[in-house]
Protein backbone atom coordinates (compact mmCIF):
# COMPACT_ATOMS: atom_id res chain seq x y z
CA UNK A 1 0.00 0.00 0.00
CA UNK A 2 2.78 2.33 0.98
CA UNK A 3 4.70 1.51 -2.25
CA UNK A 4 1.67 2.24 -4.46
CA UNK A 5 1.09 5.61 -2.76
CA UNK A 6 4.70 6.62 -3.40
CA UNK A 7 4.40 5.76 -7.11
CA UNK A 8 1.18 7.76 -7.50
CA UNK A 9 2.79 10.77 -5.66
CA UNK A 10 5.90 10.79 -7.90
CA UNK A 11 3.77 10.58 -11.07
CA UNK A 12 1.75 13.57 -9.85
CA UNK A 13 4.95 15.63 -9.43
CA UNK A 14 6.17 15.11 -12.99
CA UNK A 15 4.09 17.94 -14.50
CA UNK A 16 5.40 20.31 -11.87
CA UNK A 17 9.04 19.45 -12.60
CA UNK A 18 8.35 19.77 -16.30
CA UNK A 19 6.90 23.24 -15.90
CA UNK A 20 9.77 24.37 -13.69
CA UNK A 21 12.34 23.51 -16.33
CA UNK A 22 10.85 25.82 -18.95
CA UNK A 23 12.98 29.03 -19.50
CA UNK A 24 10.96 32.19 -18.93
CA UNK A 25 12.05 35.12 -21.08
CA UNK A 26 12.54 38.39 -19.17
CA UNK A 27 10.95 41.31 -20.90
CA UNK A 28 13.15 44.43 -20.74
CA UNK A 29 11.19 47.60 -20.29
CA UNK A 30 12.71 50.76 -21.80
CA UNK A 31 12.62 53.47 -19.15
CA UNK A 32 11.94 57.02 -20.24
CA UNK A 33 15.10 58.91 -21.24
CA UNK A 34 15.76 62.63 -21.45
CA UNK A 35 15.45 63.64 -25.10
CA UNK A 36 18.76 65.51 -24.76
CA UNK A 37 21.59 64.42 -22.43
CA UNK A 38 25.37 64.48 -22.27
CA UNK A 39 28.42 63.34 -20.29
CA UNK A 40 31.87 64.86 -19.82
CA UNK A 41 35.27 63.70 -18.60
CA UNK A 42 38.99 64.50 -18.62
CA UNK A 43 41.73 62.12 -19.73
CA UNK A 44 45.18 62.03 -18.20
CA UNK A 45 46.72 62.55 -14.77
CA UNK A 46 44.08 64.96 -13.48
CA UNK A 47 40.96 63.12 -14.61
CA UNK A 48 39.33 63.65 -11.20
CA UNK A 49 39.93 67.40 -11.12
CA UNK A 50 38.53 69.94 -13.52
CA UNK A 51 41.31 72.51 -13.70
CA UNK A 52 41.58 75.47 -16.05
CA UNK A 53 43.48 74.62 -19.26
CA UNK A 54 42.33 70.98 -19.12
CA UNK A 55 40.73 69.65 -22.31
CA UNK A 56 37.33 68.45 -21.20
CA UNK A 57 35.58 65.99 -23.52
CA UNK A 58 31.82 66.46 -23.89
CA UNK A 59 29.77 63.62 -25.46
CA UNK A 60 26.12 63.77 -26.46
CA UNK A 61 24.17 60.72 -25.24
CA UNK A 62 20.87 62.07 -26.60
CA UNK A 63 18.26 59.85 -28.31
CA UNK A 64 17.08 62.91 -30.24
CA UNK A 65 18.64 63.18 -33.67
CA UNK A 66 19.92 66.41 -35.08
CA UNK A 67 22.83 68.82 -34.86
CA UNK A 68 24.40 69.03 -31.35
CA UNK A 69 25.10 72.66 -30.42
CA UNK A 70 27.14 73.32 -27.29
CA UNK A 71 27.19 76.49 -25.15
CA UNK A 72 29.96 76.23 -22.53
CA UNK A 73 28.82 79.20 -20.46
CA UNK A 74 32.04 81.13 -20.96
CA UNK A 75 31.00 82.85 -24.19
CA UNK A 76 32.28 80.03 -26.38
CA UNK A 77 30.41 77.32 -28.29
CA UNK A 78 30.94 74.28 -30.50
CA UNK A 79 29.04 71.88 -32.77
CA UNK A 80 29.29 68.09 -32.86
CA UNK A 81 28.32 64.96 -30.99
CA UNK A 82 31.77 64.85 -29.32
CA UNK A 83 33.72 68.03 -28.65
CA UNK A 84 36.60 69.19 -26.47
CA UNK A 85 36.81 72.46 -24.62
CA UNK A 86 39.20 74.00 -22.03
CA UNK A 87 38.20 76.79 -19.64
CA UNK A 88 40.55 79.72 -19.17
CA UNK A 89 39.15 81.06 -15.87
CA UNK A 90 38.13 79.22 -12.71
CA UNK A 91 34.44 79.36 -11.87
CA UNK A 92 31.06 77.67 -12.09
CA UNK A 93 29.74 77.24 -15.61
CA UNK A 94 26.29 76.29 -16.89
CA UNK A 95 27.04 74.05 -19.89
CA UNK A 96 24.14 73.60 -22.34
CA UNK A 97 23.53 71.13 -25.17
CA UNK A 98 20.75 71.94 -27.66
CA UNK A 99 19.36 69.56 -30.30
CA UNK A 100 16.31 70.47 -32.43
CA UNK A 101 15.36 73.22 -30.00
CA UNK A 102 15.53 70.96 -26.92
CA UNK A 103 18.14 72.01 -24.33
CA UNK A 104 19.83 70.14 -21.51
CA UNK A 105 22.08 71.99 -19.04
CA UNK A 106 24.53 70.82 -16.34
CA UNK A 107 26.60 72.82 -13.84
CA UNK A 108 30.37 72.33 -14.11
CA UNK A 109 32.86 73.65 -11.52
CA UNK A 110 36.31 74.50 -12.87
CA UNK A 111 39.15 74.97 -10.36
CA UNK A 112 42.15 77.22 -10.62
CA UNK A 113 45.56 75.62 -10.66
CA UNK A 114 47.14 75.51 -7.21
CA UNK A 115 50.60 74.25 -6.24
CA UNK A 116 50.40 71.15 -4.04
CA UNK A 117 53.32 71.00 -1.59
CA UNK A 118 54.01 68.13 0.79
CA UNK A 119 56.84 67.06 3.04
CA UNK A 120 58.66 63.86 2.22
CA UNK A 121 58.72 61.10 4.87
CA UNK A 122 61.16 61.78 7.71
CA UNK A 123 63.28 58.98 9.08
CA UNK A 124 62.16 58.32 12.64
CA UNK A 125 58.98 60.37 12.10
CA UNK A 126 60.10 63.48 14.02
CA UNK A 127 61.71 66.56 12.52
CA UNK A 128 64.21 67.75 15.15
CA UNK A 129 65.29 71.37 15.30
CA UNK A 130 68.78 71.99 13.88
CA UNK A 131 69.21 68.25 13.20
CA UNK A 132 66.79 66.76 10.69
CA UNK A 133 67.10 67.44 6.93
CA UNK A 134 63.69 67.94 5.33
CA UNK A 135 62.79 67.76 1.65
CA UNK A 136 59.59 68.55 -0.21
CA UNK A 137 57.49 67.24 -3.06
CA UNK A 138 55.71 69.56 -5.46
CA UNK A 139 52.87 68.96 -7.86
CA UNK A 140 51.48 71.65 -10.15
CA UNK A 141 48.81 70.72 -12.70
CA UNK A 142 49.93 72.36 -15.95
CA UNK A 143 47.92 70.95 -18.87
CA UNK A 144 49.27 73.46 -21.41
CA UNK A 145 52.87 73.43 -20.13
CA UNK A 146 52.86 77.14 -19.37
CA UNK A 147 56.03 78.82 -18.10
CA UNK A 148 56.40 78.63 -14.32
CA UNK A 149 58.51 80.60 -11.86
CA UNK A 150 58.95 79.74 -8.17
CA UNK A 151 59.50 81.60 -4.93
CA UNK A 152 59.94 79.49 -1.79
CA UNK A 153 59.79 81.48 1.46
CA UNK A 154 61.21 79.87 4.60
CA UNK A 155 60.89 80.84 8.29
CA UNK A 156 63.72 82.51 10.17
CA UNK A 157 66.84 80.47 10.96
CA UNK A 158 66.19 77.92 8.20
CA UNK A 159 69.43 76.66 6.62
CA UNK A 160 70.50 74.48 3.73
CA UNK A 161 72.21 71.19 4.56
CA UNK A 162 75.46 72.99 3.71
CA UNK A 163 74.81 75.39 6.60
CA UNK A 164 73.90 78.45 4.53
CA UNK A 165 71.06 80.71 5.71
CA UNK A 166 68.00 80.13 3.55
CA UNK A 167 65.15 82.61 3.39
CA UNK A 168 64.10 82.52 -0.27
CA UNK A 169 64.68 79.98 -3.04
CA UNK A 170 63.69 80.27 -6.70
CA UNK A 171 64.44 76.65 -7.56
CA UNK A 172 61.70 74.30 -8.63
CA UNK A 173 62.55 72.31 -5.50
CA UNK A 174 64.91 73.83 -2.92
CA UNK A 175 66.59 70.61 -1.84
CA UNK A 176 66.95 69.58 1.80
CA UNK A 177 66.61 72.20 4.53
CA UNK A 178 67.13 72.24 8.30
CA UNK A 179 64.84 74.31 10.54
CA UNK A 180 66.33 76.42 13.33
CA UNK A 181 63.23 77.03 15.47
CA UNK A 182 60.84 74.75 17.36
CA UNK A 183 57.10 74.77 16.65
CA UNK A 184 54.92 75.02 13.56
CA UNK A 185 57.32 76.23 10.85
CA UNK A 186 55.49 77.71 7.88
CA UNK A 187 56.88 77.20 4.39
CA UNK A 188 55.24 79.25 1.64
CA UNK A 189 55.45 78.78 -2.11
CA UNK A 190 54.45 81.46 -4.62
CA UNK A 191 54.20 80.33 -8.25
CA UNK A 192 53.56 82.42 -11.33
CA UNK A 193 52.20 80.80 -14.49
CA UNK A 194 52.88 82.84 -17.63
CA UNK A 195 53.19 85.86 -15.35
CA UNK A 196 49.96 85.19 -13.41
CA UNK A 197 50.38 84.62 -9.65
CA UNK A 198 48.63 81.45 -8.53
CA UNK A 199 47.13 80.88 -5.10
CA UNK A 200 49.92 80.62 -2.53
CA UNK A 201 50.71 77.15 -1.15
CA UNK A 202 51.27 77.04 2.61
CA UNK A 203 52.79 74.07 4.45
CA UNK A 204 53.14 73.88 8.25
CA UNK A 205 55.98 71.62 9.34
CA UNK A 206 55.92 70.53 13.01
CA UNK A 207 59.49 70.85 14.28
CA UNK A 208 60.30 69.24 17.60
CA UNK A 209 63.09 69.82 20.08
CA UNK A 210 66.22 67.65 20.04
CA UNK A 211 65.56 66.54 23.63
CA UNK A 212 62.47 65.18 25.32
CA UNK A 213 60.60 67.88 27.28
CA UNK A 214 57.01 68.42 28.55
CA UNK A 215 54.28 69.95 26.36
CA UNK A 216 51.87 72.73 27.30
CA UNK A 217 48.45 72.64 25.62
CA UNK A 218 46.18 75.68 25.64
CA UNK A 219 42.88 76.83 24.13
CA UNK A 220 42.80 80.21 22.38
CA UNK A 221 39.69 82.34 22.73
CA UNK A 222 37.93 82.18 19.34
CA UNK A 223 40.89 80.27 17.91
CA UNK A 224 42.55 76.88 17.88
CA UNK A 225 43.98 74.35 20.29
CA UNK A 226 47.70 74.95 20.53
CA UNK A 227 50.76 73.14 21.89
CA UNK A 228 54.03 74.58 23.17
CA UNK A 229 57.24 72.79 24.15
CA UNK A 230 58.49 73.68 27.65
CA UNK A 231 62.23 74.01 27.14
CA UNK A 232 64.37 75.12 30.08
CA UNK A 233 67.75 75.01 28.30
CA UNK A 234 66.82 76.79 25.06
CA UNK A 235 69.87 77.98 23.08
CA UNK A 236 70.13 81.71 22.41
CA UNK A 237 69.95 81.19 18.65
CA UNK A 238 66.65 79.30 18.71
CA UNK A 239 63.04 80.41 19.14
CA UNK A 240 60.23 78.26 20.54
CA UNK A 241 56.94 78.82 18.72
CA UNK A 242 53.58 77.16 19.36
CA UNK A 243 52.16 74.31 17.32
CA UNK A 244 48.73 74.83 15.82
CA UNK A 245 46.80 71.56 16.12
CA UNK A 246 44.37 72.84 13.47
CA UNK A 247 41.30 72.22 15.67
CA UNK A 248 38.91 74.89 16.92
CA UNK A 249 39.05 75.52 20.67
CA UNK A 250 35.27 75.73 21.01
CA UNK A 251 33.06 78.42 22.51
CA UNK A 252 34.35 78.61 26.10
CA UNK A 253 36.89 75.86 26.80
CA UNK A 254 37.53 76.81 30.42
CA UNK A 255 39.30 73.52 31.23
CA UNK A 256 41.77 71.26 29.45
CA UNK A 257 42.77 67.92 30.99
CA UNK A 258 45.36 65.38 29.91
CA UNK A 259 45.84 61.67 30.35
CA UNK A 260 48.13 59.82 27.98
CA UNK A 261 47.57 59.76 25.06
CA UNK A 262 44.65 62.20 24.90
CA UNK A 263 43.68 65.79 25.58
CA UNK A 264 40.20 66.42 27.05
CA UNK A 265 38.52 69.74 26.25
CA UNK A 266 35.69 70.91 28.54
CA UNK A 267 33.68 73.49 26.61
CA UNK A 268 30.93 75.31 28.53
CA UNK A 269 29.33 76.42 25.26
CA UNK A 270 28.08 79.82 24.16
CA UNK A 271 25.56 80.45 26.94
CA UNK A 272 27.78 79.91 29.95
CA UNK A 273 26.39 82.73 32.12
CA UNK A 274 22.90 83.23 33.55
CA UNK A 275 20.18 83.57 30.92
CA UNK A 276 16.38 83.44 30.90
CA UNK A 277 14.56 80.37 32.18
CA UNK A 278 13.74 79.04 28.70
CA UNK A 279 17.40 79.11 27.69
CA UNK A 280 18.41 77.44 30.93
CA UNK A 281 15.91 74.62 30.37
CA UNK A 282 17.03 73.57 26.88
CA UNK A 283 19.84 75.88 25.80
CA UNK A 284 22.69 73.52 26.63
CA UNK A 285 25.44 73.36 24.00
CA UNK A 286 28.50 72.39 25.99
CA UNK A 287 30.50 69.22 25.46
CA UNK A 288 33.67 67.35 26.33
CA UNK A 289 35.90 66.44 23.39
CA UNK A 290 38.76 63.94 23.28
CA UNK A 291 41.66 65.04 21.10
CA UNK A 292 44.70 63.02 20.05
CA UNK A 293 47.81 64.70 21.46
CA UNK A 294 49.04 65.56 17.96
CA UNK A 295 45.62 66.87 16.85
CA UNK A 296 45.17 64.06 14.32
CA UNK A 297 41.84 62.89 15.75
CA UNK A 298 38.93 64.37 17.70
CA UNK A 299 35.95 62.58 19.23
CA UNK A 300 33.00 63.64 21.36
CA UNK A 301 33.06 62.17 24.84
CA UNK A 302 29.77 63.60 26.08
CA UNK A 303 27.49 66.37 24.81
CA UNK A 304 24.83 68.42 26.56
CA UNK A 305 23.20 69.60 23.32
CA UNK A 306 19.61 70.63 24.01
CA UNK A 307 19.89 69.89 27.71
CA UNK A 308 19.77 72.35 30.61
CA UNK A 309 22.42 75.00 30.02
CA UNK A 310 23.43 74.92 33.68
CA UNK A 311 24.63 71.34 33.15
CA UNK A 312 27.23 72.20 30.53
CA UNK A 313 30.78 71.16 31.58
CA UNK A 314 32.73 74.06 33.11
CA UNK A 315 35.65 72.88 35.25
CA UNK A 316 36.98 69.44 36.05
CA UNK A 317 39.78 66.98 36.75
CA UNK A 318 40.81 63.40 36.01
CA UNK A 319 41.20 60.89 38.83
CA UNK A 320 42.36 57.42 37.84
CA UNK A 321 40.15 56.37 34.89
CA UNK A 322 37.32 58.84 35.40
CA UNK A 323 36.73 62.44 34.47
CA UNK A 324 34.88 64.61 36.98
CA UNK A 325 33.28 67.82 35.74
CA UNK A 326 31.39 70.52 37.57
CA UNK A 327 28.38 72.15 35.97
CA UNK A 328 27.54 75.79 36.58
CA UNK A 329 25.98 75.62 40.03
CA UNK A 330 24.66 72.21 41.09
CA UNK A 331 27.36 69.59 41.47
CA UNK A 332 30.05 67.32 40.09
CA UNK A 333 29.39 64.58 37.54
CA UNK A 334 31.57 61.50 37.04
CA UNK A 335 32.17 60.14 33.52
CA UNK A 336 34.40 57.15 32.66
CA UNK A 337 37.27 58.16 30.37
CA UNK A 338 36.28 55.48 27.85
CA UNK A 339 32.90 57.17 27.24
CA UNK A 340 32.29 58.27 23.63
CA UNK A 341 29.40 59.91 21.74
CA UNK A 342 27.20 60.08 24.83
CA UNK A 343 24.35 62.53 25.29
CA UNK A 344 24.23 63.77 28.86
CA UNK A 345 21.33 62.58 30.98
CA UNK A 346 21.04 62.69 34.75
CA UNK A 347 19.89 59.07 34.81
CA UNK A 348 22.91 57.71 32.95
CA UNK A 349 25.43 60.11 34.52
CA UNK A 350 24.12 60.96 38.02
CA UNK A 351 25.79 63.54 40.23
CA UNK A 352 28.81 62.26 42.11
CA UNK A 353 28.22 65.04 44.63
CA UNK A 354 25.73 67.92 44.79
CA UNK A 355 25.67 71.03 46.91
CA UNK A 356 22.84 69.44 48.88
CA UNK A 357 24.83 66.25 49.56
CA UNK A 358 27.56 68.01 51.54
CA UNK A 359 27.27 69.49 55.00
CA UNK A 360 28.23 72.88 53.56
CA UNK A 361 24.65 73.34 52.34
CA UNK A 362 23.09 76.21 54.33
CA UNK A 363 26.32 76.05 56.29
CA UNK A 364 28.73 77.96 54.02
CA UNK A 365 27.01 77.79 50.67
CA UNK A 366 23.45 77.96 49.40
CA UNK A 367 21.52 76.88 46.31
CA UNK A 368 22.96 78.33 43.11
CA UNK A 369 26.50 78.47 44.47
CA UNK A 370 28.64 79.16 41.39
CA UNK A 371 31.95 77.32 41.14
CA UNK A 372 35.40 77.60 39.68
CA UNK A 373 38.13 75.02 39.19
CA UNK A 374 38.18 71.77 41.15
CA UNK A 375 40.63 68.98 41.84
CA UNK A 376 42.17 66.71 44.45
CA UNK A 377 45.17 67.31 46.68
CA UNK A 378 45.97 63.99 48.28
CA UNK A 379 42.61 62.46 49.17
CA UNK A 380 40.86 65.81 49.62
CA UNK A 381 38.70 67.59 47.07
CA UNK A 382 39.24 71.35 46.58
CA UNK A 383 36.43 73.30 44.88
CA UNK A 384 36.53 77.07 44.29
CA UNK A 385 33.31 79.03 44.89
CA UNK A 386 32.57 82.70 44.30
CA UNK A 387 28.82 83.28 44.61
CA UNK A 388 26.29 82.18 47.28
CA UNK A 389 29.30 80.68 49.00
CA UNK A 390 32.84 82.02 48.93
CA UNK A 391 36.12 80.21 49.31
CA UNK A 392 37.84 76.95 48.49
CA UNK A 393 35.50 74.30 49.85
CA UNK A 394 37.21 71.04 50.81
CA UNK A 395 35.81 67.59 51.47
CA UNK A 396 36.62 63.89 51.24
CA UNK A 397 34.61 61.13 49.62
CA UNK A 398 33.48 60.00 53.06
CA UNK A 399 31.86 63.43 53.57
CA UNK A 400 29.37 62.93 50.72
CA UNK A 401 25.90 62.36 52.19
CA UNK A 402 23.72 59.46 51.05
CA UNK A 403 20.71 61.76 50.65
CA UNK A 404 20.26 65.52 50.20
CA UNK A 405 20.19 67.77 53.23
CA UNK A 406 18.36 71.04 53.77
CA UNK A 407 20.84 72.15 56.40
CA UNK A 408 21.85 71.38 59.93
CA UNK A 409 24.45 68.81 58.88
CA UNK A 410 28.03 69.26 60.15
CA UNK A 411 30.40 70.67 57.54
CA UNK A 412 33.28 68.46 56.32
CA UNK A 413 36.27 68.47 58.64
CA UNK A 414 38.63 69.69 55.90
CA UNK A 415 36.83 73.05 56.03
CA UNK A 416 36.81 76.17 53.87
CA UNK A 417 39.96 78.06 52.88
CA UNK A 418 39.80 81.75 51.91
CA UNK A 419 36.25 82.04 53.18
CA UNK A 420 34.42 85.29 52.53
CA UNK A 421 33.39 87.61 49.71
CA UNK A 422 36.66 89.55 49.83
CA UNK A 423 38.59 86.60 48.31
CA UNK A 424 36.64 85.05 45.38
CA UNK A 425 39.03 82.17 44.44
CA UNK A 426 38.74 81.13 40.81
CA UNK A 427 41.50 78.62 40.02
CA UNK A 428 44.28 76.70 41.73
CA UNK A 429 46.94 74.02 41.23
CA UNK A 430 49.12 72.14 43.70
CA UNK A 431 52.87 72.03 42.98
CA UNK A 432 53.93 68.59 44.16
CA UNK A 433 57.64 69.30 43.88
CA UNK A 434 57.64 72.53 45.90
CA UNK A 435 54.63 71.42 48.01
CA UNK A 436 52.87 74.73 47.52
CA UNK A 437 49.48 75.77 46.20
CA UNK A 438 49.05 78.44 43.52
CA UNK A 439 45.66 80.17 43.41
CA UNK A 440 43.99 83.19 41.86
CA UNK A 441 41.72 85.64 43.69
CA UNK A 442 39.34 88.18 42.23
CA UNK A 443 37.78 89.83 45.25
CA UNK A 444 37.80 93.61 44.81
CA UNK A 445 41.22 94.96 45.75
CA UNK A 446 42.71 91.48 46.18
CA UNK A 447 42.88 90.43 42.54
CA UNK A 448 45.97 88.49 41.65
CA UNK A 449 48.08 85.34 41.65
CA UNK A 450 49.16 83.85 44.99
CA UNK A 451 51.54 81.12 46.15
CA UNK A 452 51.82 79.58 49.63
CA UNK A 453 51.97 76.30 51.54
CA UNK A 454 48.80 74.48 52.55
CA UNK A 455 49.43 75.40 56.20
CA UNK A 456 49.82 79.07 55.21
CA UNK A 457 46.60 78.83 53.18
CA UNK A 458 44.73 77.54 56.22
CA UNK A 459 46.02 80.44 58.31
CA UNK A 460 44.66 83.16 55.98
CA UNK A 461 41.40 84.42 57.44
CA UNK A 462 41.34 88.03 56.27
CA UNK A 463 42.49 89.99 53.23
CA UNK A 464 45.24 91.82 55.15
CA UNK A 465 47.08 88.51 55.52
CA UNK A 466 47.41 87.96 51.76
CA UNK A 467 50.26 90.36 51.05
CA UNK A 468 53.24 87.98 51.63
CA UNK A 469 51.87 85.50 49.10
CA UNK A 470 50.92 87.78 46.20
CA UNK A 471 53.05 87.53 43.04
CA UNK A 472 53.27 90.32 40.47
CA UNK A 473 54.57 90.49 36.94
CA UNK A 474 57.17 93.14 37.66
CA UNK A 475 54.95 95.80 39.21
CA UNK A 476 51.86 94.95 37.18
CA UNK A 477 48.63 93.41 38.53
CA UNK A 478 46.48 90.56 37.27
CA UNK A 479 42.97 92.07 37.37
CA UNK A 480 39.79 90.40 36.04
CA UNK A 481 36.99 91.88 34.02
CA UNK A 482 34.12 92.15 36.53
CA UNK A 483 32.04 94.92 35.00
CA UNK A 484 28.62 93.32 35.31
CA UNK A 485 28.15 93.71 31.56
CA UNK A 486 27.16 90.84 29.23
CA UNK A 487 29.49 87.90 28.77
CA UNK A 488 30.66 89.19 25.40
CA UNK A 489 33.27 91.05 27.43
CA UNK A 490 33.98 88.10 29.68
CA UNK A 491 31.28 87.74 32.23
CA UNK A 492 29.14 89.19 35.00
CA UNK A 493 30.43 90.13 38.43
CA UNK A 494 29.62 86.67 39.77
CA UNK A 495 30.40 84.76 36.56
CA UNK A 496 33.69 85.96 35.20
CA UNK A 497 36.11 83.97 33.07
CA UNK A 498 39.30 85.56 34.46
CA UNK A 499 42.25 83.16 34.86
CA UNK A 500 40.41 79.92 34.15
CA UNK A 501 43.01 77.29 34.90
CA UNK A 502 46.54 76.92 36.24
CA UNK A 503 48.73 74.10 34.88
CA UNK A 504 51.71 72.60 36.68
CA UNK A 505 54.94 71.42 35.05
CA UNK A 506 56.24 68.92 37.58
CA UNK A 507 59.52 68.34 35.72
CA UNK A 508 60.64 71.98 35.67
CA UNK A 509 58.62 72.94 38.78
CA UNK A 510 56.72 75.82 37.16
CA UNK A 511 53.05 76.85 37.09
CA UNK A 512 51.43 78.32 33.96
CA UNK A 513 48.28 80.35 33.38
CA UNK A 514 46.64 82.45 30.68
CA UNK A 515 45.66 86.06 31.40
CA UNK A 516 43.44 88.34 29.31
CA UNK A 517 43.78 92.07 29.90
CA UNK A 518 40.24 93.08 28.90
CA UNK A 519 40.69 96.50 30.51
CA UNK A 520 43.35 97.62 28.02
CA UNK A 521 44.95 99.15 31.09
CA UNK A 522 48.70 99.73 31.13
CA UNK A 523 48.78 99.17 34.89
CA UNK A 524 47.67 95.57 34.31
CA UNK A 525 49.81 92.77 32.93
CA UNK A 526 49.48 92.37 29.14
CA UNK A 527 47.47 89.57 27.60
CA UNK A 528 49.35 86.31 27.23
CA UNK A 529 50.68 83.18 28.94
CA UNK A 530 52.59 83.46 32.20
CA UNK A 531 54.85 81.13 34.15
CA UNK A 532 55.56 81.16 37.88
CA UNK A 533 59.02 79.72 38.46
CA UNK A 534 59.29 78.22 41.95
CA UNK A 535 63.09 78.26 41.77
CA UNK A 536 63.27 82.04 41.23
CA UNK A 537 60.00 83.06 42.85
CA UNK A 538 59.27 85.22 39.80
CA UNK A 539 56.48 85.44 37.24
CA UNK A 540 57.69 85.45 33.64
CA UNK A 541 55.77 85.99 30.42
CA UNK A 542 56.10 83.55 27.54
CA UNK A 543 56.45 85.02 24.02
CA UNK A 544 52.78 84.21 23.36
CA UNK A 545 50.20 86.99 23.38
CA UNK A 546 47.10 84.87 22.78
CA UNK A 547 43.84 85.20 24.70
CA UNK A 548 43.82 81.90 26.59
CA UNK A 549 41.15 79.97 28.48
CA UNK A 550 42.05 76.47 29.71
CA UNK A 551 45.51 74.93 29.67
CA UNK A 552 47.13 71.69 30.75
CA UNK A 553 50.57 70.08 30.63
CA UNK A 554 51.54 66.68 29.31
CA UNK A 555 54.34 65.93 31.77
CA UNK A 556 55.51 62.90 29.78
CA UNK A 557 58.65 64.23 28.04
CA UNK A 558 58.75 64.05 24.25
CA UNK A 559 60.52 65.74 21.36
CA UNK A 560 57.26 66.60 19.61
CA UNK A 561 53.94 65.58 21.21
Amino acid sequence: MKSNFLKIFMIALLPIFAVSCIDNKVEVEDLPRDPVSFEYYIEGDYHLDYYIDSDITFISTSPTEGEAVWDFGDGKSAVGDTVRHPFDVAGTYNVKLTINGITKSQVLMVSDIKPLVSINPIEGGVCEVKNTPVSFSLEIPNPKNRELTYKWIFPARTKSVAGEALEISTDTLPGEVIFGNVGSQTVRLQVTMDGRLLEEAVLNVPVGYNKEVPTLYYAVQGGHLMAYKLISDKPEDMDVLPFDLGLASGEHPFTLLYKEPSLYVLDAGAGWYFQNEEAQASGGDGKISVVAKDGSKIETMISNAGGPAFQDPFYGCIVDNDLYFADRNTGIIKVPLKTRDALYSASEFPYYVQHTTLGYYNNGWNYGCIGGSLGMIGDTWYWCKNYNGYGIFRFKDADILLSPTSGGTPAPEAGIALEGSSFLPKSFVYATKSEKICFTLFGTGNEGFYVCTLDELNAITKASELAPYKKLFGTLEFVPNKTGKPAAIEGHTSEFAAICQIAYDEINDCAYFGYRNTHNDATCAPTGIYRYNFATGQIEQLPIGDNVYGMVINNIPSKLF
